[in-house]
């Protein structure tokens, strides 16, 4: 791995990487993740337009690094790959922003919780509340945004939309259908899977762990809130271990969590978290 980091004039941080998978030849995509654009406009009324007084302080850069990002694109000729969080809220002005740059720029995104959250916080995230927004938001996209695939030489990406800690029992059966094509794979979500030495870190600094899958006695010390939100069902935990005896399951790329980082999944699958900010430049061999 190569750090290339920002200059003086950049918001993108850069990291080169190298991934082993077996590609019929070598190629590269960007991956990104939690962009967090905060745009909007009366269009929507005064609450979402008061929304971006609170969160973009805490996403000051956004619009700089998507536009740094498609210009990396278009240099190297690689495709961005998102894994969720491109937008913070939904809205007409966001929404727009993201339609303008999926239309002269390929992306292939697996998306996050943000990308259906309607004031950010103010509701139960589930099954209900995504569908509100979701035909809306997945306008703005080429590929299915809730699971879909895409081979690049040989190599099978598949994306999930694991942003409220879940996976559903169709995404389960799709998975199943992606393996037997034979292929090496790549999964693509939003939310990192558990892993003891990820979970410390989290930890350290956080009430909640912000993890799929953590093991039920790892929750006790959770807000109820947090608990409630981030504890995997059967469906969830069935597929987690599928993932992890799946040999052609050879990466996953992930975000959520703001950071870069690099973990290891069942002691098996390398999981690589790209943060904010960062440009994470992929080359498959």
């Amino acid at each position: 791995m190569k750090p290339k980091g920002k200059t003086a004039m950049s918001a993108l941080n850069i990291i080169h990487t190298t991934l082993p998978v077996g590609a019929t030849a070598p190629f590269t995509i960007i991956h990104l993740s939690d962009t967090h654009l905060t745009y909007a406009d009366l269009r929507d009324g005064q609450r979402k337009v008061d929304l971006i007084d609170w969160r973009l302080p805490s996403f000051p850069n956004a619009e700089k690094v998507l536009a740094e990002a498609g210009e990396l694109s278009r240099e190297l000729n690689a495709p961005i790959f998102h894994t969720g969080d491109l937008i913070d809220y939904v809205s007409l002005a966001n929404l727009e922003a993201v339609k303008a740059f999926t239309d002269t720029h390929d992306v292939y995104m697996a998306t996050g919780n943000h990308e259906f959250s309607l004031y950010v916080g103010e509701a139960k995230e589930d099954a209900a509340y995504r569908n509100q927004s979701l035909p809306a938001v997945q306008a703005c996209f080429g590929n299915n945004i809730r699971m879909d695939s895409r081979v690049v030489n040989g190599v099978n990406f598949v994306a999930l939309d694991n942003g409220y800690y879940l996976f559903e029992p169709e995404q389960f059966e799709f998975l199943k259908g992606e393996v037997v094509k034979g292929l090496p794979m790549v999964l693509m979500m939003h939310t990192p899977l558990y892993d003891p030495k990820f979970y410390e870190r989290m930890m350290s600094y956080c009430p909640c762990a912000y993890l799929m899958g953590v093991p039920e006695e790892l929750m006790v010390g959770h807000p109820p809130d947090r608990y409630i939100q981030q504890k995997a069902d059967e469906v969830t935990l069935e597929m987690m271990e599928y993932i992890a005896k799946e040999p052609l399951i050879k990466y996953i790329l992930t975000g959520h969590q703001h950071f870069d980082f690099e973990s290891m999944y069942a002691e098996r699958v390398p999981q690589i978290v790209t943060g904010i900010e960062t440009a994470r430049v992929i080359e498959f061999v």
